[in-house]
C-alpha cells in the first residue's frame, strides 16, 4: 500500500508578524500616529513598569512607573509653561490610574527659580487635586501657607511670612506676629469654666 505523505501546514505570515508587534517587556522608541514617544516596559500591550512618554502636541513629559497603560506609582510629570512655552511646570509625586494621589511636590514658575523663586505646593494629592494637609510656597512674595485642602481649594490654615527678605516681590507689609499678651492668665480662666461646667454637671 502505498504511503502518501502531506505537506506541512504552514502558518500564515500574518501570525508571525502579528506575535513580533506584541509589546511586551523592554521596548526601544515605540512612536504612536501623533508622534507621541514612549521608552519603557510593556506588558499585554499596555505601558507597565518603568518609562518615560513625551507628548509631541503638548511637550509634556512623564517619567516613572506605569500600571495597565496609565501612570502609577511614582513619577515625575514636566509641562511647558502656558505663557512661554519654554520653562517648565512640574510635579513629582505619587500617582494612581493615571491622576496625582498621596503625597507630592508641585513647583510653579520658571525653571530656573524652582529652588529660589518658584511657587510649589508640598502635600497631599487624590484625584489628581490638592485634597488633605499640605504647605503652599508662594516664594515670589516670601510667604507660606501651611492648612488643609478639599479639591484644590484652602479650606483652612495659617498664612505666615517665610524668607520674605529674600522674595523677589515681597508683599507691601509683613504679617504681623500673633501673641497672647497674658497666656497664665487665659489658662487660669479656661481652667475655671471648665471647673464650673464640671460642678454643673456633678450637680
Amino acid at each position: 500500500m502505498p504511503i502518501s505523505k502531506y505537506p506541512r501546514k504552514s502558518e500564515p505570515l500574518w501570525k508571525a508578524w502579528d506575535q513580533k508587534a506584541q509589546k511586551n517587556g523592554l521596548r526601544h522608541q515605540v512612536y504612536s500616529v501623533g508622534g507621541d514617544c514612549y521608552v519603557g516596559e510593556w506588558k499585554d500591550n499596555m505601558k507597565h513598569g518603568k518609562g518615560t512618554q513625551i507628548w509631541k502636541k503638548t511637550g509634556a513629559i512623564y517619567e516613572g512607573d506605569w500600571k495597565s497603560g496609565k501612570r502609577d506609582g511614582y513619577g515625575t510629570l514636566s509641562l511647558p509653561d502656558p505663557e512661554t512655552g519654554k520653562n517648565r511646570r512640574v510635579y513629582s509625586g505619587w500617582w494612581r490610574d493615571g491622576k496625582k494621589m498621596g503625597y507630592g511636590i508641585h513647583f510653579y514658575g520658571p525653571k530656573e527659580y524652582y529652588e529660589e523663586n518658584g511657587n510649589r505646593y508640598e502635600g497631599h494629592w487624590q484625584g489628581g487635586l490638592k485634597n488633605g494637609p499640605g504647605r503652599f510656597f508662594h516664594l515670589n512674595h516670601g510667604q507660606l501657607f501651611e492648612g488643609f485642602w478639599v479639591d484644590d481649594v484652602a479650606k483652612c490654615g495659617t498664612m505666615m511670612d517665610f524668607g520674605r527678605e529674600e522674595a523677589p516681590e515681597p508683599t507691601q507689609f509683613p504679617i504681623p506676629q500673633v501673641e497672647i499678651l497674658d497666656p497664665d492668665g487665659v489658662l487660669e480662666e479656661a481652667l475655671a469654666v471648665l471647673k464650673k461646667a464640671e460642678e454643673k454637671q456633678g450637680d
